[in-house]
């Protein structure tokens, strides 16, 4: 079996970025079960992974524009202070939810002035190249619920109705 749209494919990961340093990783955990074909991974890995079958290990790099985009400069905004009401110690590196026209965002502070408080609501992996090490471990049919749902569900089921 190879892992094609509508596949559960199961893998370990380890994500680094061009320094070399890990970002993430399944390693030491339960590897990462996602549906193929329905954007359960930045779109990059998900194609490299197309084909693919037990036992399969990739090295792969892939660029912001099949990872999380570029960063855009329209999603860095310097906010007056008082819109930080009742919040006396802001730091760089805070995160903070905020209502956008796509909906809700976490947005991250990455300079703090007297009178301004600036944001950034980029991805933090936004224009970073991604360097992926993947093996997959499983390749299984997907069942009529995570077909409809468009992703996995474990063994006690997905934990939100639709």
């Amino acid at each position: 079996m190879t892992i094609t749209t509508n596949k559960v494919a199961t893998i370990h990961y380890t994500l680094k970025n061009e320094q070399g340093e890990t970002l993430d990783s399944s390693e030491g955990q339960e590897p990462l079960a996602y549906l193929q074909g329905h954007q359960n991974l930045v779109p990059g890995l998900e194609q490299a992974l197309e084909g693919k079958s037990v036992g399969d290990k990739l090295s792969l790099v892939v660029a912001p524009e099949q990872g999380y985009g570029d960063k855009d400069p329209e999603l860095i905004q310097e906010l007056p202070r008082s819109m930080f009401g009742g919040i006396d110690n802001i730091e760089v590196g805070m995160e903070f939810h905020a209502e956008t026209a796509q909906g809700m965002q976490i947005v991250e502070v990455i300079d703090v002035e007297e009178d301004t408080i600036t944001i950034d609501g980029n991805h933090p992996l936004a224009g970073v190249d991604l360097h992926f090490e993947v093996e997959v471990m499983e390749i299984r049919d997907a069942t009529e619920e995570e077909l409809q749902h468009g992703h996995v569900h474990g063994a006690e089921g997905c934990g939100h109705d639709h």
